[in-house]
């Protein structure tokens, strides 16, 4: 019989075959034993060892109804609290208390229960006693009734992830519809057909009641294309200060506009004053976000593109004439009154949307092409003829690049404009003034990450000199703005890791008869496409991958690898230099040990002090700093070296270690030359105790020599328990490794981060 994990506590819950036969097979008794709450066709149990408060253990039971409501998931029909050790069942219709299952619960479903009013149960079976209460049971355990429930605010983003989960090529004209729309589309909350036995037909006039999770409707790939990207109320009142700064800086006489081409449902206006929202022009691509605009904003702003809907406006889920990227928006009679009046000031002030679609996120989920309808624009494919490199890549920048060719003009327009600051401090896409701007942290955008998004205020004024700018770092918590003490400084960089420190050397000992290793330190499968040739030198000692600025997916762009990584991007170390090319690899791993959301995003890579970096290295000064880090890159878990048998009858040996049980590596060699630290001491000490229990493992080879990855990987095993949870087959082995971790990441940070950040390897 198969077994599933329930929801709420993670435990392995109920055999779920065992009501989908209706015979005498089913055994009441196995599912007490278990004893764990969970769902049972259309009934959710609650089990207690004694009930001594029945009603506050249906509360419990009304907060997983809710819970699943909120979800997305059907509510059952029946509630049933079991008293083990009284072997009764108390059953409760779930149709009698829909008004609590529809409320929002905000604290752990087993406390604050006291109080509640739960009435009479409609059945009270003696199972233990009584073998036609136990049929009775039976019976209604078998039973797969659901209630209807209402669509609200609070549960529509869970019921739309159900609807797309199992309509994967619906849109969400599919789902929402519109009771109002022109060309009167019904969607699956108006008029239920796939969830027509779970909620009732939404009946609001319109889905303005969704405006703040509009952009959690979407279908995946449609949000994804769109860039949605939704702008927290506090972030916005915030970002006003800098609108407000744009509006003091119009010259006296001239009028002025507030202009936001990607508006959504208007976040970030709505906390302006009447004045302000009478200067203002609004658009939106994606049709229902533009529905909301129109009711919400519609007659309080200058104007709205499209200002009203006709019959062509809807197109297939968007708004015809509202593609801010296309050369029709552009020359939009609308807007370009007001552009072309040199007495009025243009101040854009914009969310844009963010779509990087050449991550290997798309790549995974095979949508980097479908998703990335934008780059053919003509605004994008206008920006190729003077932009080069990746920025091209990023929807954003469209945005961006945009602003300062088509609509800002005169020295006193201005632009507010949230975005991560790499546009600025990698890319040099804006060479203008930057006059005040806050770092916000992206976690609250409806996003999964902690990063740094700059909201910045710029002049349209020249400024090509400018290497740093300061920023008032802003968090939210409990609902209330967290200003950081110190400001947050971004630094431009001007070259990065490839540009400088790359191994440009060739050799002619080299042959293309080597192998080639995926990230896992294992050769690659033939069945990969191979970016380079497989070197082969005995000269080589592994091949290094620290490409790129940022840190977006940072264990993808960071590897030490014994031979060449098949996908490239890297390049091979040779054993007469490798030591000076170890602080890129540290440098690469900073994100891992600094997560905080001040860091990912604003620090990145650079190689704009190679210059003081070699003359230091070629002077002596930095002999034990690449020590250091080479210390560093032997411990740290993603360097990936491993020992093996290659296919082409080589063995290739992990050198990176200091596993000299088959005699010296080079790097056990090398750091004989490190002035060992107190620190250092302790690292040591637990690497001593990892090699020792690896050496006691059933699995452990002497004639390997091992590195910690991987011994991570082949010894430090684990398997599951009755519960599903893992446990180490060596706890030992399990802890040292857990404790290097723990020693490794404060070692980085205090002994190596500094002189990265002095040299520019970090900036």
């Amino acid at each position: 019989m198969k077994r599933y994990t329930d929801e709420r506590t993670g435990q392995i819950d109920f055999y779920e075959d065992y009501l989908q036969v209706v015979d005498s097979t089913l055994e009441l008794d196995d599912i007490l034993t278990d004893s764990n709450d969970g769902v049972v066709n259309g009934n959710i149990l609650e089990f207690k060892t004694n009930i001594t408060d029945l009603n506050a253990t249906l509360l419990q039971a009304v907060k997983y109804q809710s819970r699943r409501r909120i979800k997305g998931k059907p509510v059952p029909a029946t509630m049933v609290l079991v008293s083990l050790n009284d072997g009764i069942a108390y059953c409760y219709k779930s149709q009698e208390y829909l008004a609590d299952i529809e409320k929002v619960y905000i604290w752990a479903s087993s406390k604050n229960n006291e109080g509640f009013n739960g009435g009479h149960p409609f059945a009270e079976l003696q199972y233990a006693k009584d073998k036609l209460d136990e049929q009775k049971l039976i019976a209604l355990l078998r039973e797969k009734n659901y209630i209807k429930i209402h669509i609200d605010e609070n549960c529509i983003v869970g019921w739309a992830k159900t609807y797309y989960a199992q309509n994967p090529s619906a849109r969400k004209a599919d789902f929402i519809g519109d009771a109002k729309s022109k060309v009167k589309i019904i969607g699956e909350i108006r008029e239920p057909r796939i969830f027509s036995e779970y909620i009732y037909p939404y009946e609001g006039e319109t889905n303005a009641k969704f405006q703040y999770l509009m952009d959690k409707l979407n279908d995946d790939v449609q949000k994804k294309n769109l860039g949605a990207f939704y702008t927290p109320m506090l972030y916005a009142q915030k970002s006003l200060e800098l609108v407000r700064q744009a509006i003091a800086r119009v010259p006296q006489g001239n009028d002025y506009i507030i202009f936001d081409r990607c508006a959504g449902t208007g976040n970030l206006e709505k906390l302006m004053t009447a004045e302000e929202l009478q200067h203002t022009i609004l658009s939106t691509v994606e049709y229902y976000e533009y529905k909301v605009l129109l009711e919400v904003l519609g007659d309080k702003v200058l104007t709205i593109i499209p200002p009203t809907e006709t019959s062509d406006t809807f197109n297939m889920g968007l708004v015809t004439g509202a593609d801010a990227l296309s050369e029709e928006y552009i020359n939009n009679p609308v807007i370009r009154q007001y552009i072309d009046n040199p007495q009025c000031t243009i101040i854009l002030f914009e969310n844009p949307p963010y779509a990087e679609t050449m991550t290997i996120e798309w790549h995974k989920k095979k949508e980097s092409v479908s998703s990335s309808k934008w780059k053919n624009s003509f605004v994008v494919t206008q920006m190729r003829k003077e932009v080069k490199g990746t920025a091209t890549n990023e929807l954003g920048n469209a945005f961006i690049w945009s602003a300062f060719k088509y609509y800002l003009r005169q020295p006193t327009d201005s632009y507010v404009v949230y975005s991560p600051c790499k546009y600025w401090k990698a890319q040099h896409l804006v060479n203008k003034r930057f006059i005040d701007g806050f770092a916000f942290n992206r976690r609250h955008f409806h996003t999964k990450i902690d990063a740094c998004i700059m909201c910045a205020l710029w002049a349209n004024i020249d400024d090509n000199k400018s290497n740093e700018i300061d920023l008032s770092a802003i968090d939210i918590k409990d609902k209330n703005l967290i200003y950081h003490k110190n400001k947050l400084a971004v630094k431009r960089i001007y070259s990065i890791f490839s540009d400088k420190y790359y191994e440009s050397r060739t050799c002619s000992q080299d042959t293309n008869d080597g192998i080639l290793v995926g990230l896992n330190g294992i050769e690659a499968p033939e069945s990969v496409k191979r970016r380079i040739a497989p070197l082969y030198n005995n000269n080589i000692l592994g091949y290094l991958v620290a490409d790129g600025s940022g840190f977006d997916n940072p264990d993808t762009h960071s590897s030490l690898l014994v031979a060449g990584r098949y996908n490239g991007n890297g390049f091979f170390m040779r054993k007469d230099n490798y030591l000076e090319k170890m602080p890129m690899f540290a440098a690469s791993r900073y994100i891992t040990y600094n997560r905080a959301w001040t860091e990912r995003s604003r620090v990145m890579k650079s190689a704009d002090g190679a210059d003081r970096f070699f003359k230091d290295v070629k002077n002596g000064k930095l002999s034990q700093f690449l020590l250091k880090c080479l210390f560093f890159a032997v411990f740290e878990t993603q360097n990936h070296f491993r020992s093996f048998e290659g296919s082409d009858n080589r063995f290739y040996r992990n050198e990176l270690c200091l596993d000299t049980t088959n005699g010296e590596t080079i790097a056990s060699r090398d750091l004989k030359g490190l002035k060992v630290n107190a620190r250092e001491s302790e690292i040591l000490a637990v690497w001593d105790l990892i090699l020792d229990s690896a050496k006691k493992t059933a699995k452990y080879d002497s004639a390997i020599t091992y590195g910690v990855y991987q011994i991570i990987k082949e010894l430090d095993t684990i398997h599951k328990n009755d519960n599903g949870k893992n446990i180490p087959d060596n706890p030992e082995l399990h802890g040292h490794l857990t404790t290097l971790k723990t020693k490794v990441k404060a070692y980085y940070n205090d002994e190596i981060v500094p002189t990265l950040f002095e040299y520019e390897f970090l900036k």
